[in-house]
């Protein structure tokens, strides 16, 4: 699939009510002032009544609202902001991830290395909105979703939300989805008034997803005390910027699709934190794009075929995730979830009630590299370069944030002494969530790759842009156990 669609192209996506382009765009029909998604199966408007939008922040921007019959806020993201490395999609993961919230334009702008008014420009310049009315769409979405998925009052809506003020929060709502907040909660609310920061979401994905073989391939890297696996639910800590919470994450019925139950010490990290489980899930991603391509190569035709839509399991935090392959590097699996486990009770934050065995949120890297890891067990090399990785974190020599320069991190991480070409690939394939990443030099890839009759430098450059997701594939074929149930006796 490609970004690079006319209007002929976008409309027949349109008649044909493809949901593979949800998110992609955003249509907007003239005559009723409402954009919606693609496969929104409202009757077809006239193709001269039609206009296209790259994002629901533009389609509102023109005046348009939200349609409240297909919902295009809640439409899967669009995956080109994942596979493109440039500034302007830098940016769009950023504001994702709530920096807008947390630091400003101007803290976005920083984060960039780029001037407000540069920054401004080139956002403006491509999706036709600055950052500030990315946000406020962003703010909009979630809104909504505490509206229709919690019982609390209004006001604890607009600021958990990210308004800075009722009206603004009640001017908004009104704006985007031509209802009141009333009007948006239909449902009455939950029986004895539910748990406060607690609440359940579906995360929609673009299909095919199968979200029982992500969930396993998690589980089966779960560290005791910072992360669950009960064979069906996935549950694990977030570091979020106003505290610790936890998500439980399982296959939602009907399929295709994660639930997502919640418990966060302040509801105004919702949205971040629905970010960041998106990105650790990969729910984003095109797989028609990915299978396209890996699924005409021979050697992989037969293994995609069979695994349609697989996925790259990442990780809600970056330098969480760099740390874990540090400790990985020469050990089993077992024994990273054994170090990890000791790593985040001799540096983590204790949460204030442990959610069942969850206890501990993962070291932010300043802690981490002030913290005694005598007791970890790690040898003499292995913790000087958690150490110096730490601090490189800590001091800003090497940032793996959502809106990271991925080519500039994998430099960065070769120059700490420890890390070698490996690891900082599996930075930029789990915690990057860079699309095409090759692990040089990985045994499993290489017995794989022997077994389907290809070499690894063939593999280098044959499944690009795709790379990442032929590594999935590869690994499943060498350690089958992470990716299916084993059979029922």
């Amino acid at each position: 699939m490609t970004t690079a669609m006319d209007h002929e192209s976008r409309y027949r996506a349109v008649a044909g009510r493809d949901a593979r382009f949800d998110g992609w765009f955003f249509t907007a029909v003239r005559t009723t002032g409402i954009y919606c998604r693609p496969s929104c199966p409202a009757r077809t408007p006239k193709p001269s009544n039609v206009s296209f939008f790259g994002t629901a922040a533009g389609a509102q921007a023109a005046g348009y609202r939200a349609c409240r019959r297909c919902r295009p806020d809640a439409a899967p993201g669009s995956p080109e902001w994942d596979v493109r490395a440039d500034v302007v999609a830098r940016a769009m993961r950023l504001v994702a991830d709530g920096e807008v919230e947390r630091s400003g334009v101007p803290g976005l702008a920083r984060r960039l290395g780029y001037s407000e008014r540069q920054l401004h420009r080139l956002v403006v310049g491509e999706l036709g909105v600055g950052p500030l009315a990315l946000a406020r769409a962003q703010r909009a979405q979630t809104a909504r979703l505490l509206i229709e998925t919690t019982d609390l009052p209004m006001a604890d809506v607009a600021f958990a939300s990210g308004f800075a003020s009722i009206r603004q929060f009640n001017d908004t709502v009104r704006e985007v989805f031509a209802a009141t907040p009333t009007e948006l909660r239909r449902r009455p609310a939950p029986a004895g008034g539910g748990t406060p920061g607690s609440l359940t979401l579906r995360l929609t994905a673009r299909a095919p997803y199968d979200a029982a073989e992500v969930l396993l391939f998690l589980g089966a890297h779960a560290a005791p005390g910072l992360e669950e696996w009960d064979g069906t639910t996935f549950s694990r800590v977030l570091d979020l910027p106003h505290g610790p919470g936890v998500v439980a994450l399982s296959p939602a019925p009907g399929g295709g699709a994660v639930t997502a139950r919640l418990h966060l010490a302040q509801l105004r990290d919702v949205g971040v934190a629905v970010s960041r489980c998106r990105r650790m899930l990969d729910l984003d991603a095109d797989p028609v794009a990915v299978d396209a391509v890996l699924g005409t190569d021979p050697a992989l035709a037969d293994v995609v075929a069979g695994a349609p839509g697989r996925r790259v399991p990442g990780s809600p935090d970056g330098p969480e995730l760099a740390v874990r392959g540090v400790l990985g590097q020469q050990v089993s699996v077992a024994g990273a979830r054994t170090l990890t486990a000791r790593l985040v009770t001799a540096a983590g934050v204790p949460l204030a009630i442990p959610v069942g065995s969850l206890t501990h949120a993962f070291p932010r890297p300043d802690a981490l590299a002030a913290a005694d890891l005598g007791a970890v067990g790690l040898t003499g090399s292995r913790r000087a370069t958690v150490r110096a990785l730490a601090t490189a974190l800590a001091d800003g020599d090497v940032a793996l944030d959502p809106g990271a320069d991925r080519d500039e991190a994998v430099r960065a991480l070769l120059a700490v002494r420890g890390i070698g070409p490996w690891t900082a690939a599996l930075v930029a394939l789990r915690g990057l969530a860079d699309p095409d990443v090759w692990l040089p030099g990985d045994l499993a890839l290489r017995r794989s790759l022997a077994a389907l009759g290809s070499t690894d430098a063939e593999a280098a450059t044959r499944w690009r842009p795709w790379r990442s997701y032929a590594v999935m594939h590869l690994w499943a074929l060498a350690a089958p156990s992470f990716f299916t149930r084993p059979p029922l006796p």
